[in-house]
C-alpha cells in the first residue's frame, strides 16, 4: 500500500493588493488563501472534488505583512464517509531577516463530491504516527464541539421561533 498523501505545503508572496486599510495583509486574502489550501489538500487526499462544508477555530495570532512569504501547512486530520477535516497551519516569514512566526491556524471540514454534487465515500486515513493519532484525537473532539453548538443552535431557533407565535 503506498503512503497517503495527507498534507500540502504551499508559499505564497504577500503583495500590496492583498493589503487592507493598515498596510497589513487583509483577514480576507487571508481566508481565501486558507481555503485554496483546504481544498488542494483535501482534493489531493481523496483524487477527487470537494467542498467547503465548515471552517472552524480560525485564530489570528499576529499580522501578515505585505512582503513576506506566508507557507501554508495544510494536514488531513481526520476523516469521515465523505468528509476531512483539514488543518491549517500559517508561517510569515520576513525576507530580509528570516524571522519566522506562526500567524495563523484553522480548521476546515471539507466534503467529497461527484459531478451531480452528490457525496462521495473517501478513502480511511492512516494514523502512522503518534502525531497522527493526536490530531485524530483533537479532530475527533472539535466534531463533537460542532455538533453539540449545532443543536444548541437549532434549538435556540426554534424556542426563538415558538416566542414569535
Amino acid at each position: 500500500m503506498t503512503k497517503q498523501e495527507k498534507s500540502l505545503t504551499m508559499t505564497v508572496l504577500m503583495t500590496p493588493d492583498m493589503a487592507n486599510f493598515s498596510g497589513n495583509v487583509h483577514g480576507g486574502s487571508l481566508l481565501k488563501l486558507l481555503d485554496q489550501v483546504a481544498y488542494a489538500c483535501a482534493a489531493k487526499y481523496c483524487k477527487n472534488y470537494v467542498v467547503t462544508a465548515a471552517l472552524d477555530q480560525v485564530f489570528f495570532k499576529q499580522q501578515v505583512n505585505v512582503g513576506e512569504l506566508v507557507t501554508f501547512c495544510a494536514q488531513v486530520n481526520h476523516v469521515g464517509r465523505s468528509s476531512m477535516e483539514v488543518g491549517v497551519k500559517v508561517i510569515a516569514e520576513h525576507l530580509r531577516t528570516n524571522e519566522k512566526r506562526h500567524t495563523t491556524s484553522c480548521y476546515f471540514t471539507m466534503v467529497a463530491i461527484d459531478e451531480h454534487g452528490k457525496s462521495v465515500e473517501v478513502p480511511r486515513l492512516q494514523l502512522e504516527t503518534e502525531a497522527d493519532k493526536k490530531h485524530y484525537a483533537a479532530a475527533e473532539m472539535r466534531r463533537k464541539m460542532r455538533q453539540e453548538s449545532l443543536e444548541k443552535n437549532r434549538a435556540l431557533i426554534i424556542e426563538l421561533s415558538e416566542d414569535e407565535l
